[in-house]
């Protein structure tokens, strides 16, 4: 999985470089738009399964990875890999329940475990009563 998006990010920086080097402007819209759209379809294609946990209040106002601090009642996440402002359709695969949250932090930083939700996302897919729960990842361009 971290290979994977390695390999993408990387891309999107050769393209950016050759762009620039080329003389374009990097608000060449056309030229980014297909290099998005072609991005986008490579990450749409991969959903995660595995294991979500979600804040707890005692991280309430502190700052995250991203410089923002962590509201427990904005729809925000901790993912591993995704760049920050990604936005991710996390679905709790013991209700069906979904919820789409914004990545604004890094982790989770335990093992077999593939997000951290804010409380609001825990409540809205509702488990903040198991506290751990199985759950698809979802890109969302």
């Amino acid at each position: 999985m971290n290979t994977l998006f390695k390999h993408i990010f990387i891309l999107i920086f050769i393209f950016q470089f050759v762009i620039t080097v080329n003389g374009q402007s990097k608000n060449n819209l056309k030229t980014r738009d297909t290099i998005n759209i072609s991005i986008n379809k490579i990450i749409k294609t991969k959903i995660d399964t595995g294991l979500a946990t979600f804040y707890g209040n005692m991280w309430h106002g502190r700052r995250t990875a991203s410089g923002l601090p962590y509201h427990k009642d904005s729809l925000t996440c901790a993912h591993r890999n995704y760049p920050f402002g990604t936005k991710l359709k996390v679905t709790n695969l013991k209700n069906g329940k979904t919820v789409i949250v914004k990545v604004t932090d890094r982790g989770p930083h335990v093992r077999y475990r593939i997000i951290d939700l804010s409380t609001a996302a825990a409540k809205q897919i509702s488990m903040i009563a198991d506290g751990v729960v199985k759950v698809s990842v979802e890109f969302i361009p």
